[in-house]
């Protein structure tokens, strides 16, 4: 079975809009998905995406409004038709949870989907622990003891590899999807993703002059 590297921040809209999708790619070709939750904006940031609140309003409404509703309805996923009320909450705690339940397998699928869902579907705040025990518990887990994992030494390390690995990487943003050598960066790859574990693309042979740095 191949691992697929899975990049992706647990507030993440187009993480969402291809989660499903994701999913039943893995299953269809016998992948194995390796969850990487981040914390999205100091890795592209410094790969020198502008943050939020630096982008123009044209970009924002673009990037961050139309282009969730068109591929909302593509993928026949909900969504709330707002940038959801508790975006800028500190979202560790629920990528915790995640990683509280390692980094693979259906326990931790099930678990980023919810997380995922619950932001983009019901407006949730994933900084909010009654929030976040409640999807615990509709998944069968026991609330206290995913809590103190999820707030662990150990879970608060892996984290912090999983953005080292991401900078390390170059991802530009979530998802990013790494299968092999080749990385495929938004949900909206996934159809490329596709055809790359059933037919390989040929090797890059692009060579790009060095970019200058001020």
């Amino acid at each position: 079975m191949t691992d697929l590297i899975y990049y992706y921040s647990a507030h993440s809209a187009f993480a969402y809009l291809g989660s499903a999708r994701l999913m039943a790619l893995c299953k269809a070709h016998d992948l194995t998905l390796v969850h990487r939750p981040i914390p999205l904006s100091p890795v592209v940031e410094a790969q020198g995406s502008l943050p939020f609140r630096k982008r123009t309003q044209a970009h924002v409404d673009y990037f961050f409004g139309r282009e969730i509703e068109r591929w909302a309805e593509w993928r026949g996923v909900p969504v709330v038709p707002f940038r959801p009320t508790y975006h800028d909450a500190d979202y560790a705690l629920a990528s915790g949870m995640i990683l509280a339940l390692g980094d693979r397998g259906s326990q931790v699928d099930a678990m980023a989907h919810a997380v995922l869902q619950a932001h983009w579907r019901d407006d949730a705040d994933l900084s909010d622990e009654a929030t976040l025990r409640a999807l615990a518990t509709a998944l069968g887990h026991d609330p206290d003891a995913l809590m103190t994992q999820a707030r662990s030494a150990p879970v608060a390390q892996a984290y912090q590899a999983n953005a080292e690995a991401a900078l390390q990487a170059g991802v530009m943003g979530s998802p990013t999807y790494v299968l092999g050598d080749e990385m495929f960066y938004g949900q909206d790859r996934l159809e490329m993703l596709e055809r790359a574990i059933t037919q390989p693309f040929c090797p890059s042979a692009w060579v790009n002059p060095p970019v200058e740095s001020t």
